[in-house]
């Protein structure tokens, strides 16, 4: 395959902000991919873009000339796209450059965008957003933790994704008989706001009678080395967050944590692993899909779950080198969209393709469920 030329723009993601669309005009035909945004980012993260959008989509312009001369016929080809590449843009920029590529090389060899990584047996399970707080909701009052997440594990994709939404109804109701503020509204990704506190929301996520987890986002109110609670206003230090959080998960069975401490504390993570080896201790801002903050996180035994978003790092080789080292540790990996989403499906085929144990992808929306959707589909094709 070869590209003859590079173009891109911006477009509007869920949150109606700017994001990036690249398309490719190939021997094969046109391509196009784009890519998320997040709102919850860590400070580890790639840069999304080298100074801003603009500057990324007038210089990946002008290097699209320096690709006509190269050959990309498998995804270890995306080494070379990337040498061409290297800091001239963005993340984001990037990574929608090379699924856009990925796409091209699957319709000249006659394959699904999985089939280019690998694929196989697995297929991952779901995560949905069912309550939402922290930066992802705008309400005056409300949890301090970031997501609460419903987690079934029937035998299929389907079934999964429709006993969320189910489930994400019934939760709903509940919602409406014990918070006097809630009116039926959802947040950035799909889930419901509520006033309530996280242990109240935890009761309710019990009667779901489906395993549950929550996604703290810790860092994002670690103040001067104290978690900074608004609802009840609360300040924790780190002995007494990891006895909090211990608390929780043994007072209601919490399957999944995610970033429960700061995204540079590798040592809470790692007591908490120690005090829960059955459960997902799951890092985010720990290790942004970035190999060697992955290879700490190991050496010092901090998590078991890593969460791979593929524009925090941009580059789809890095990708698979952090689910590769991932697996030799045992770590399961939970591929994850972003809080401000476009309908770019392409997140599915990755998921499967490096064969995730589990996908992080809300569980209503438009962009939401066209990701829930394509995975369904690959599910229906095997």
């Amino acid at each position: 395959m070869i590209i003859n030329e590079v173009s891109a723009k911006s477009i509007l993601d869920s949150r109606k902000e700017k994001t990036i669309l690249v398309s490719i005009k190939t021997n094969v035909g046109e391509f196009s991919a784009s890519s998320p945004t997040g709102k919850s980012t860590g400070k580890y993260e790639a840069k999304s873009y080298v100074k801003n959008i603009e500057h990324d989509i007038k210089t990946i312009k002008e290097i699209g000339e320096y690709f006509s001369d190269e050959e990309i016929e498998k995804f270890d080809d995306l080494r070379t796209v990337e040498d061409i590449a290297d800091k001239q843009i963005g993340a984001n920029t990037l990574f929608a450059f090379e699924s856009a590529i990925l796409k091209a090389i699957a319709k000249e060899k006659k394959k699904e965008v999985w089939e280019l990584i690998g694929g196989g047996k697995k297929f991952p399970r779901l995560v949905g957003n069912c309550i939402g707080g922290g930066k992802h909701s705008a309400s005056e009052r409300k949890p301090d933790f970031q997501e609460f997440l419903l987690i079934p594990n029937e035998k299929s994709v389907e079934k999964n994704f429709e006993l969320n939404k189910e489930k994400k109804k019934e939760v709903k109701e509940i919602l409406e008989k014990l918070d006097e503020k809630f009116v039926g509204k959802k947040n950035d990704e799909d889930a419901w706001m509520t006033s309530l506190n996280e242990k109240e929301i935890l009761e309710i996520l019990k009667r779901t009678e489906i395993p549950f987890g929550i996604d703290a986002a810790a860092s994002s109110f670690y103040k001067r080395k104290k978690y900074d609670y608004q609802n009840p206003k609360f300040k924790r230090d780190n002995e007494e967050q990891l006895f909090y959080v211990s608390n929780l998960i043994k007072n209601f069975n919490i399957f999944y944590l995610e970033d429960p401490f700061d995204e540079n504390d590798f040592e809470n993570f790692a007591k908490l692993l120690k005090r829960f080896p059955d459960r997902l201790i799951v890092g985010d801002d720990l290790t942004t899909t970035n190999l060697k903050r992955l290879e700490k996180a190991i050496k010092m035994k901090s998590i078991n779950a890593i969460i791979v978003k593929p524009n925090q790092i941009g580059s789809l080789i890095e990708v698979k080198e952090v689910c590769s080292l991932a697996k030799k540790n045992n770590i399961k990996i939970v591929f994850s969209h972003r809080s401000g989403e476009t309908e770019e499906n392409i997140l599915a085929d990755l998921a499967f393709g490096f064969q995730a144990d589990f996908f992080k992808c809300g569980i209503t929306g438009i962009e939401r469920e066209i990701k829930l959707k394509r995975l369904i589909s690959i599910e229906k094709s095997l």
